[in-house]
């Protein structure tokens, strides 16, 4: 016995030239289930179709971004490796540091 749900989603499409496209968006869940007599599994063989139709439309829209975003994105980025670049460096010097004044005082294994 084969068992399949769809899920069909209406989706529109925008260009930048606003050109619209209507389309839908599938999703198909499979099972499968073996029917004999043998077996204490029941049912009917064959293969069912489960449909679903999403009453919600999905819209995507193509956009420019501005150079000021792209820039504020390059800034975003060279922060984050400066902020894990100090973090490392940080504890990279204390665990030395510390290693450092274990030795000095005999104690390192």
């Amino acid at each position: 016995m084969f068992q399949y749900y769809l899920k069909i989603v209406p989706t529109m499409y925008v260009r930048l030239d606003n050109t619209v496209l209507h389309t839908n968006q599938f999703s198909v869940t499979r099972h499968q289930k073996s029917v004999s007599n043998v077996n204490t599994e029941s049912g009917m063989p064959g293969a069912f179709f489960s449909y679903e139709l999403s009453p919600l439309m999905v819209k995507y829209t193509e956009k420019e971004r501005s150079i000021g975003h792209f820039a504020t994105n390059i800034c975003a980025i060279v922060g984050g490796v400066f902020t894990v670049a100090g973090i490392f460096d940080t504890l990279l010097y204390h665990s030395l540091n510390a290693f450092h004044n274990k030795v000095v005082l005999g104690k390192a294994g």
